[in-house]
């Protein structure tokens, strides 16, 4: 029982931590859209795609190994040596491979003259993966607090100086033209500084993590690190499928889209993706919380039968959350930019990644068979099988949709993987979901989004009024349907 009070309390922390530092990330959004018009924002959301492959080939695995052969080892020291050295290695390759031919890439990814930009995000890139192993050093040696307050500060500073360079320094010049901020800031970089940013946040996350490193204990062992290679490389090839799934649009769209300013058509699409974010806050709450008490109740006779409710809360409160974004968008709308911006044309897609994001979350939830049945190749395959059908759906489309071809080929990939995932477990684990009671929570939320498109006024109030009383019509429903348990849960016996 203490164990298990011991797992609930550090994935609290880790959870806890993990959401903040996504949810500050996210308030960086509106600093970026009104201050930078959609093209250069676009540049932003391409370099950090880019960045995100890269994360996981750089690191290859070796977080995930380090914790299993750690763990299993009688000097565990030698595990973190290995995993150290090798991810210092191949950073210091990257980083000498991306200076050298920064010019090359730019061109093949149209920045010419933006090298510095390429550079910048390799060097970020580096220390972000040097940085690694000791993150995960931290959650094996159970040191919760100390992971979470290093997140914290490098979220913290990030936001800190990109409010600086970009809100307060052309600010604070308007009115003291010869202050000293001058010396600090020029207009020239634009959005640079917000790569400039994440290099400086990243730079004192590792210095953070200098004391904790001993140079005796950094030794490579080759043994050691061809079998921590050889159980890796699988997670990496499940990592690059789960980028492909999150992160390929922001690539392909500047390479594929037919417009006039393709990068501008990506700031539109990346921003308005960030809408759809609240969704994929919530879902990677109810995973930190989900996962423990999966497990702790996997013997219960009435296991599940709990699972079952699980997943029926799941939808409703995912479905709450998609109509409450989709009711209140005339208000959510100004965290991406001015009414007239060309932000806001993209609005359009926020449904098709909301509930992309919602079918990711019953994916996950509905997929706990393969966690309990020891079949976790599964996961690769349903992962593989995504991003197969992103990478197609993708390709074949933005030329002739735009990014509203990111937004079906999210939801589509999303929707194929829930069903897969869903016939296979009942072949292997069956769980008695409620199917027709989530397919009425389902149809009548929709019925109600599409009552609230076809309202004829214009008038934002009366609009907000009265899509409020379409999310109370739905909030009835749910107490129609749920009236038994929820009574339960409010009423004491």
């Amino acid at each position: 029982m203490s164990g298990l009070k011991k797992l609930a309390g550090e994935t609290v922390i880790y959870g806890a931590s993990s959401i903040v530092a996504r949810l500050l990330n996210w308030f960086l959004t509106p600093i970026y859209t009104y201050n930078f018009i959609e093209s250069q924002y676009g540049i932003l959301s391409n370099v950090l795609a880019y960045v995100a492959f890269f994360q996981v080939l750089l690191t290859f695995g070796m977080e995930t190994s380090y914790f299993r052969f750690a763990s299993r080892s009688k000097e565990p020291e030698k595990v973190f040596g290995t995993a150290m050295v090798s991810l210092l290695m191949s950073s210091l390759v990257f980083v000498i491979l991306v200076t050298l031919f920064s010019k090359d890439i730019a061109h093949a990814i149209d920045y010419e003259g933006h090298e510095n930009y390429i550079i910048w995000m390799g060097i970020t890139l580096a220390l972000d993966t040097m940085t690694a192993i000791p993150f995960a050093k931290l959650r094996f040696q159970s040191r919760p607090i100390k992971f979470a307050l290093f997140k914290i500060i490098n979220i913290s500073i990030n936001i800190f100086l990109n409010l600086f360079w970009i809100v307060f320094c052309p600010w604070w010049l308007k009115s003291h033209p010869d202050s000293i901020i001058r010396f600090l800031y020029s207009d020239q970089i634009g959005i640079g500084y917000a790569f400039i940013a994440f290099l400086v946040s990243s730079a004192i996350t590792l210095l953070l993590f200098l004391p904790d490193f001993k140079l005796k204990n950094l030794v490579f062992k080759k043994s050691v690190f061809t079998e921590m290679f050889k159980y890796g490389w699988p997670i990496l090839i499940i990592g690059l499928a789960g980028m492909v799934n999150t992160n390929i649009e922001k690539i392909l769209i500047p390479q594929l889209d037919r417009s006039a300013d393709p990068q501008a058509e990506l700031g539109i699409y990346a921003a308005n993706a960030k809408l759809a974010i609240l969704m994929n806050l919530f879902i990677q709450a109810f995973r930190f919380s989900f996962e423990p008490f999966l497990f702790s109740h996997y013997k219960n006779e009435n296991s599940k039968v709990t699972y079952a409710r699980v997943m029926n809360y799941f939808v409703i409160l995912g479905l709450l959350i998609f109509l409450g974004v989709m009711f209140y968008m005339d208000i959510i709308k100004y965290f991406i930019g001015k009414s007239n911006s060309g932000y806001v044309t993209g609005l359009k897609v926020v449904p098709w990644l909301l509930m992309g994001n919602l079918f990711l979350g019953i994916f996950y939830t509905q997929s706990l068979w393969y966690k309990l049945t020891d079949q976790t190749h599964f996961g690769a395959r349903f992962a593989i099988i995504g991003a197969v059908i992103t990478l197609f759906v993708n390709i074949l489309f933005i030329p002739k949709l735009g990014y509203m071809a990111a937004g079906y080929a999210f939801f589509i990939s999303s929707l194929v993987m829930t069903v897969h995932s869903y016939i296979l477990g009942q072949r292997y684990f069956p769980v008695n979901y409620d199917l027709s009671k989530i397919g009425s929570y389902f149809i009548v939320a929709v019925v109600l989004f599409v009552l609230s498109i076809l309202n004829p006024f214009t008038n934002e109030i009366i609009k907000i009024s009265l899509n409020t009383l379409l999310f109370m019509a739905f909030i009835g429903f749910i107490w129609l349907k749920e009236k038994k348990d929820l009574s339960r849960l409010f009423v004491r016996s």
